[in-house]
C-alpha cells in the first residue's frame, strides 16, 4: 500500500518535532517535509508533493488561513488540515470556507491526529457533526439575509437528490448513512457528492455542509 505522503507546517518546533514522532509511528504515512510558515507552504508542495498538508492556523509571516486559500486555489492541490488550540475560532471556519478538509486541535489524542490524516487523504471530512455544527452556530451568528439567498441560488444548480445529499452531508452523515437513508448504494452517494462539488465549485464535503448551512436547510 503507498503510503500518505505528508507536509508538516507550524512555527513551533516542539510541535513539529512531537507531531513528526506521533506520524512516524504509523506505517502508512510518511513525512515528506516540514515548514515553519506559510510563506514556505507552496515551494515545499511542488518540492514534495504531499496528499495531505497538517497546517497551523496562526504563523508570524503568512497564517495557515492565507496558505489554504493560496494552495487550494492551485489544480491538484494536497488537502489540508488545519491546527488550532480553540475549539469554536472564527478563523477556523474561514479555513474551512477556504478549502481546508477540516481541523484538529493541537492537544487531540495522537492516535485522533493520525486517525484524521487517513480519513482527510481517503476523502472523507475530520469534523465530527457535533464540531460542524459548534462551528457554524459560532462562525454564523445572526446568518444575514443576503447570504441564505445567496447559498439558495448556488443550490439551485442541484436536482431534488442532490440537494438530498448535499443536506445529508450538512448533517455529518457518512456515504454508507446516506446511502442508508436515501435508498441508494454507497457508489451512488459518492458519485452525487462528486457531482454536487463540481457543479457547485467546491473543495470538499465541509464545504458542501456549510452552504447547507448558510442556505438554511439544516434547520427545515
Amino acid at each position: 500500500m503507498t503510503a500518505i505522503r505528508l507536509l508538516l507546517v507550524d512555527d513551533d518546533p516542539l510541535v513539529r518535532a512531537g507531531l513528526s514522532l506521533m506520524m512516524g509511528g504509523a506505517g502508512d504515512i510518511e513525512i515528506v517535509g516540514e515548514g515553519a510558515d506559510g510563506d514556505e507552504v507552496e515551494a515545499l508542495v511542488d518540492r514534495t508533493h504531499p496528499d495531505v498538508v497538517l497546517m497551523d492556523i496562526r504563523m508570524p509571516s503568512v497564517d495557515g488561513l492565507t496558505a489554504t486559500e493560496r494552495l487550494r486555489a492551485r489544480p491538484d492541490a494536497p488537502q489540508v488540515v488545519v491546527l488550532t488550540t480553540f475549539h469554536a475560532d472564527e478563523q477556523v471556519l474561514h479555513a474551512l470556507r477556504a478549502g481546508a478538509a477540516g481541523f484538529v486541535l493541537k492537544d487531540t489524542p495522537p492516535a485522533e491526529i493520525v486517525d484524521a490524516v487517513r480519513r482527510v487523504a481517503a476523502g472523507d471530512p475530520v469534523l465530527s457533526p457535533a464540531v460542524t455544527r459548534q462551528l457554524m452556530r459560532h462562525a454564523a451568528g445572526v446568518r444575514a439575509d443576503t447570504r441564505q439567498a445567496r447559498a439558495r441560488d448556488r443550490l439551485a444548480a442541484l436536482n431534488d437528490r442532490e440537494r438530498e445529499v448535499a443536506v445529508a452531508v450538512g448533517r455529518g452523515l457518512a456515504n454508507a448513512e446516506i446511502a442508508a437513508g436515501l435508498f441508494m448504494s454507497v457508489a451512488t452517494v459518492k458519485t452525487h457528492v462528486s457531482r454536487i462539488l463540481a457543479k457547485l465549485g467546491l473543495n470538499n464535503r465541509v464545504q458542501i455542509a456549510l452552504l447547507a448551512y448558510d442556505a438554511g436547510l439544516l434547520e427545515e
